[in-house]
């Protein structure tokens, strides 16, 4: 459609806020540009084929075009052409040919159909400098007008776990439930599945208070992926910070509202949403990528450039492009993108992938940057759980324990080394620190044991039981010859890899996993929970399941009886970090003994049942240990005597079973073994303290001190963190 149709009435507009704002009367349209000469609006029949009338916007205002539409109402599907310089080696890539999704729509249509015309220039001359003069719109999906005031159902009260309470579980949208059969057909794998009632028992009945779920902004699949038959199945390629993606909805007209109502299913089960969110990067690739959104409004602005070849990007996150939170325009757009989601969509908290990337300033990673310290003072944001992936390619990329008071971080340490312990690579001086929060690395500046996220597992890498089943990567599926992924998974097939009828291997498996799972759930700090860990779910050995929304990437639900010893096992243990506080502190233990209050809070215990002592620290050969947790230690700042349990984690990843001695401990008369990964359907049994208990190779035992006193007795008026 060559010709400019002007709407019968358009008015000036304001240039704030952001986005198509509908009023009940009318829209108001903004595009931010600080170099594009001409904005013209777009507008297509329902079915998003036919473009139906192109506007001139009429305004600019401090670099925003603008302008009021009474003729736009809620449904009406639009795009943008944006008219300017087509100089790629001075960082302009303008092309009006080119139809652009609005950065900031709440709802996107359709999907994104691969074709030449996607590209600023001549895809087939391969030269990015080229110029295309074909039209994109075809094969673009398109904004929505949305309504905001739907009805629905009405929001309820943020749970509001408190941090050091929280469990995290890391979920797919369209995984969990894609087969799950208590879920209707037609919501498998979508936002209304999520909310199907055995999908909150089975979520809750683990000790979650939260499901971190995997992008649901919208997002394109990559062309080389489509051509294998594949997608971007974990959504890592954003092309909308505002709009849920529409393919996760069982309506996919009506997803913003579907979101909202999965959301407000989970605060009604106590449950928090925090989302994985993508800004580091875009859909949009390199210089040879498509111009899809953000290229074509304004490249320079959108995105870092190579400073004396702005023709090429910086690429700090290993898909071609950096996006340019050094600029305010663009900082602006995703704290928007923020504040919506928490005020309008009502979730609890972000998880920031590739963090470090949004945190780079021209001296390298600024842990004081502007955009961090906005996320933990913004009024909306304030109080709202923040965590980084502390990591990208980026020079200056591994950022663990950086990050500014307030913030949490994954902790990759944690995984690596308790990997390496329960295969018996590391001694058990390695995990000491991670037990305790990796208090080495976070016990700085007043920060607390919670901002150290535990994972043993995480989308990327093995599942839980591919961990102790394969000791290589298996990729073939992802249609590049098994160079994909990561090597360096510090697994152990327990001496058969992969499948296998050997009683003896399914034995040391299933048990190794309880020891992952034990020591993920029984350690301070954040426990990040995989979704169908809990049971032994399979990715059959692939440890990039990236591009496979299928029966590879999706939780099979299938419960053997191994599989339920599992699941009844990590029901155990959420149970028990809830039940005992000396599992979830709010202060780092350090060791130091008190002499106000006559104790450690923390004892390292040999088994002979005394006290670690300093050359116990570098016997490289030691592979056992107890670590005691005195329940009358302080709990907080307050000058008191604490007055919960005493509990003893005792691991043991030697090839021989250990006779462990039970150490004495003030006014206790016994211990009661209230854990076994040895033997999970054991009912509890005491040992008299200075006698043996056999804690069994490649085993882990809890603990509880039996004392003359009565058991605390639960104070429901009790703030969380001291309830026992």
């Amino acid at each position: 459609m060559n010709k400019m149709v002007r709407q019968r009435v358009t008015l000036e507009g304001s240039p704030h806020p952001r986005g198509a704002l509908w009023d009940g009367r009318g829209t108001n349209l903004t595009l931010f540009s600080a170099h594009a000469t001409k904005v013209v609006l777009c507008l297509f029949d329902p079915s998003g084929e036919k473009e139906t009338n192109r506007i001139e916007m009429p305004e600019y205002t401090d670099q925003v075009f603008h302008g009021y539409f009474p003729e736009l109402k809620p449904g009406q599907l639009y795009g943008f052409r944006v008219h300017g310089p087509y100089e790629p080696e001075q960082g302009h890539r303008f092309n009006p040919n080119k139809l652009l999704l609005d950065p900031y729509a709440r709802a996107h249509a359709g999907e994104l159909k691969w074709d030449p015309a996607l590209f600023g220039y001549t895809l087939e001359s391969g030269d990015d400098l080229s110029f295309d003069e074909r039209d994109s719109a075809p094969f673009m999906p398109k904004c929505v007008v949305a309504d905001m005031h739907l009805p629905g159902l009405p929001a309820v009260a943020r749970p509001k776990h408190l941090w050091s309470n929280s469990v995290f579980y890391e979920a797919h949208v369209r995984g969990l439930t894609k087969l799950h059969p208590a879920v209707p057909t037609a919501q498998r794998g979508t936002y209304a599945g999520m909310t199907t009632p055995e999908v909150l028992r089975h979520i809750r009945s683990l000790g979650v208070t939260a499901v971190e779920l995997m992008p649901v902004h919208t997002f394109v699949n990559d062309d080389f992926l489509t051509e294998r038959g594949l997608s971007n199945y974990w959504g890592y390629n954003s092309i909308g910070f505002f709009a849920p993606h529409p393919l996760y909805a069982a309506d996919p007209a009506n997803a913003v509202q579907e979101f909202k109502d999965m959301v407000t299913r989970f605060h009604e089960a106590g449950l928090e949403v925090i989302l994985d969110v993508v800004f580091n990067h875009t859909a949009e690739g390199n210089e040879k990528g498509a111009t899809l959104s953000f290229k074509g409004i304004d490249n320079s602005s959108y995105y870092q450039l190579i400073p004396d070849q702005p023709r090429y990007y910086i690429n700090d996150t290993g898909t071609g492009n950096t996006f340019n939170l050094h600029h305010p325009r663009v900082v602006q757009v995703v704290l928007d993108s923020l504040r919506y989601w928490v005020q309008e969509m009502h979730v609890d908290g972000f998880r920031f992938d590739l963090a470090c990337t949004l945190a780079r300033g021209p001296q390298g990673f600024d842990r004081h940057s502007a955009f961090l310290q906005t996320c933990l003072f913004d009024p909306v944001l304030a109080g709202i759980k923040m965590i980084a992936e502390p990591w990208d390619i980026g020079p200056g990329g591994y950022q663990v324990g950086n990050f500014p008071p307030g913030w949490a971080e994954w902790n990759d340490k944690f995984r690596d080394d308790v990997r390496d312990f329960w295969r018996g690579a590391a001694p058990v001086q390695t995990i000491t620190s991670r037990l305790c929060a990796s208090e080495d690395t976070f016990n700085r500046e007043g920060r607390r044991p919670w901002a150290c996220v535990n994972l043993v597992t995480a989308h990327d890498g093995f599942t839980l039981k591919d961990l102790v089943s394969y000791n290589e990567k298996h990729n073939e599926a992802n249609g590049e010859n098994n160079n994909d992924g990561s090597s360096d998974n510090r697994s152990w097939n327990c001496g058969v890899e992969g499948e296998t009828d050997d009683k003896a291997v399914i034995a040391l498996r299933n048990k190794q996993m309880r020891n992952f799972m034990a020591t993920l759930l029984l350690a301070q700090g954040t426990p990040m929970i995989v979704a169908g860990d809990e049971f032994g779910r399979t990715q059959g050995g692939n440890n990039n399941a990236y591009c496979q929304d299928s029966k590879i990437g999706w939780v099979d639900w299938s419960i053997t009886e191994d599989s339920q010893v599992l699941l009844d096992f990590t029901r155990k243990l959420g149970g028990l970090r809830h039940d005992y506080p000396v599992l979830r502190r709010n202060r780092f233990y350090t060791g130091r003994f008190d002499e106000v209050h006559g104790v450690k809070d923390v004892t390292w215990i040999r088994s002979d049942g005394g006290e670690a002592e300093q050359h116990d620290w570098t016997d490289s050969a030691l592979h056992c240990i107890g670590m005691l947790m005195d329940g009358r230690a302080q709990m907080n700042s307050v000058p008191q005597d604490g007055d919960h349990s005493t509990l003893m984690l005792v691991v043991n990843a030697a090839r021989d079973a250990i006779a462990f001695t039970m150490p004495p401990c003030a006014d206790g008369m016994s211990w009661t073994c209230l854990v076994d990964t040895s033997d999970p359907g054991r009912s509890e049994r005491d040992v008299p303290i200075g006698e043996t208990c056999t804690v069994p190779s490649r085993g882990l035992a809890l603990l509880r001190l039996n004392t003359h006193k009565p058991p605390p007795v639960p104070d429901v008026n009790a703030p969380d963190q001291d309830r026992e």
